[in-house]
């Protein structure tokens, strides 16, 4: 197999200050890429703000001979986003590849979550995502090319108090399914990661530690970065699927329907649905759809059966 490299290309990183976003930068560094260390250096809740995080990692990459710049815009403003996706433009003077890994978590759940904390994740996590990905965007269509990563999270598949967290990244998946069939014309893919890493934000210490510790399991950040590098490749096969990665396991994850009940001999009543539960909900013959258009094809196309049968009678 030859060897994946990133040389000629400019990434920018969200997030890299610290722990995942911190091992995607060295990975596509250490392979080639330019690199924008973009972080604001607050808390993992969002507070504050900080420049040593993202210059720390700049001197990690540029002591190890690769090139990079560090960054502390914050992504969930307008100016912010564009502002980043500027830096990549000024120091290396184009952008391939926009890695969102930026994110906050402020554990609450229902009752006690509070509209507060559901905006402040909408505006780290998909709104962040939204203002670097429509800067970068117009650079991606008139080169013909990009690259996109954005992180959702195993989260959407809920917990007790990760209401905000949860809504924030079910967000991003709509997001990069939508972006998707926009770059298609221009080369522009568009994936997600959903990592699996024992960071700070994952509840693990302030540093993650080096080597496994006997009884539990190690889930180091560079163990992710490999799925995202090679989805930020301009080799990637895919564009709007979304894939899990950590502790040495690589997946795909996706959004599925079952083929259901289809009723006939007029309108359906409550009895009807109650009566073919087992058949709604029967996973054997389910597809995954590639996009709404697709979806709808396949869930309506019993419609349009009895025009196809007296077509062909």
């Amino acid at each position: 197999m030859s060897e994946f490299s990133f040389e000629g290309r400019v990434a920018v990183v969200t997030g890299a200050g610290r722990g995942i976003g911190r091992a995607h930068a060295r990975l596509l560094a250490a392979r080639g890429a330019k690199v924008v260390v973009n972080d604001l250096g607050g808390s993992m809740e969002g507070d504050g703000s900080d420049v040593s995080p993202a210059q720390k990692v700049v001197e990690e990459i540029t002591s190890a001979g690769g090139a990079a710049v560090a960054d502390t815009h914050d992504v969930s403003t307008t100016a912010g986003g564009q502002a980043i996706i500027d830096t990549a433009i000024e120091n290396f003077g184009r952008v391939d590849i926009l890695v969102n890994n930026a994110g906050i978590i402020r554990w609450a759940g229902l009752p006690e979550v509070d509209a507060e904390n559901l905006e402040r994740h909408l505006a780290v996590h998909l709104v962040g995502s939204f203002n670097t990905l429509r800067a970068a965007w117009p650079h991606f269509v008139e080169q013909n090319y990009g690259r996109v990563v954005l992180t959702t999270s195993s989260g959407v598949l809920g917990l007790p108090n990760n209401l905000s967290y949860a809504a924030a990244k079910g967000g991003t998946i709509g997001l990069a399914r939508s972006a998707k069939l926009a770059g298609e014309p221009h080369n522009i893919k568009v994936n997600l990661i959903a990592p699996a890493a024992m960071t700070r934000m994952g509840g693990g210490p302030e540093e993650e530690p080096t080597e496994a510790v006997p009884g539990q399991p190690y889930m180091p950040s560079d163990a992710v970065a490999p799925m995202v590098a090679y989805l930020a490749h301009e080799s990637c096969p895919v564009s709007g699927e979304i894939y899990t990665a950590g502790a040495g396991r690589f997946a795909r994850l996706f959004i599925a329907s079952t083929e259901g009940y289809v009723h006939q001999g007029g309108p359906a009543t409550i009895e009807d649905v109650a009566g073919n539960w087992d058949a709604v909900n029967d996973e054997k013959g389910y597809y995954v759809p590639t996009d709404l258009m697709a979806w709808s094809g396949t869930f309506l196309q019993h419609q349009f059966a009895p025009i196809a049968d007296s077509a062909n009678s």
